[in-house]
């Protein structure tokens, strides 16, 4: 193959590569888009699913189910004072924090953690279990849940392993 060959090569390969990247883009808009249409839907299946949850779990297995809102006065959790929302359940003694959301990005695993981090000073307990609850986790987020002993629950199958 001579210089020429390979510069030819190069050269039909960059309209290919433009159009991936724009493809690319398009699609990440699209879902976007998406993700804001089904936001709404989202925040009320959220309120629904934890009205579930608590039912069926101190209904049927005798646990407690708590959704704590506190006020987070120094910023802890979001670099500035802001209300704190976590869900908890206790059973014989183990505390259970719980993040319910419709979709996990990688930054709502550290915001999850940093709630955590914060329940666990206040009330000076330490969790025996983090667990996210999601039907859309990001991929990029489940190695940082990982790493952070945050254990991931995005599908029915996955939610008996409780």
């Amino acid at each position: 193959m001579t210089v020429e060959d390979s510069e030819g090569e190069q050269r039909a390969e960059r309209p290919v590569l433009l159009q991936l990247k724009k493809l690319r883009q398009i699609r990440l808009r699209q879902e976007q888009a998406i993700e804001a249409l089904g936001a709404p839907w989202g925040l009320s299946s959220e309120a629904s699913f934890r009205a579930a949850l608590k039912g069926i779990l101190e209904e049927s297995f005798g646990v407690e189910v708590l959704n704590v809102n506190e006020f987070d006065d120094e910023g802890t959790v979001f670099g500035v004072p802001d209300q704190v929302e976590i869900d908890i359940i206790v059973r014989n003694g183990e505390l259970i924090l719980c993040e319910l959301k419709s979709s996990m990005s990688k930054a709502d695993i550290y915001t999850f953690e940093r709630k955590v981090d914060y329940y666990q000073r206040r009330h000076g307990r330490t969790a025996t279990r983090k667990i996210v609850i999601s039907p859309m986790v990001r991929p990029e987020a489940r190695p940082v849940a990982e790493r952070l002993g945050i254990e991931i629950f995005g599908s029915a199958d996955q939610v008996s392993a409780l």
